[in-house]
């Protein structure tokens, strides 16, 4: 997410769920994708706003590299329900958001004992 506030909080929501949590403030394709060859993580969650393309040429090049890896919006869009597939989403969460279904939806790519 962008917003720094925004980052904060679900960085303290998903640890207190026991999630381990890594994050950048940025859609940059290169350090996202430098990230995960790092880091190896099970999710990927990106803000997305579908009037800018960033994080969806940041997905689209997560896709390519590993495609079987999870990747989530997260976006305040009104018709994030029917566009985030055709960006190559795995799923998405609407802001703002539910942590219940969020951590549904992480724990749907996440085993328990693999937080």
């Amino acid at each position: 997410d962008k917003d720094e506030s925004v980052l904060d909080v679900l960085n303290l929501c998903l640890q207190a769920e026991g999630f381990d949590v890594i994050s950048i403030d940025t859609c940059d394709e290169k350090k996202i994708i430098s990230l995960i060859d790092k880091v190896r993580p099970h999710v990927v969650m990106l803000d997305i706003r579908l009037s800018e393309q960033d994080c969806i040429d940041a997905c689209r090049l997560i896709k390519e590299k590993y495609p079987h890896l999870p990747v989530i919006a997260l976006s305040c869009n009104n018709n994030i329900h029917e566009e985030y597939i055709k960006h190559g989403f795995d799923g998405y969460i609407e802001k703002p958001f539910d942590l219940d279904l969020l951590y549904k939806i992480l724990r749907k790519h996440i085993p328990l004992d693999k937080k």
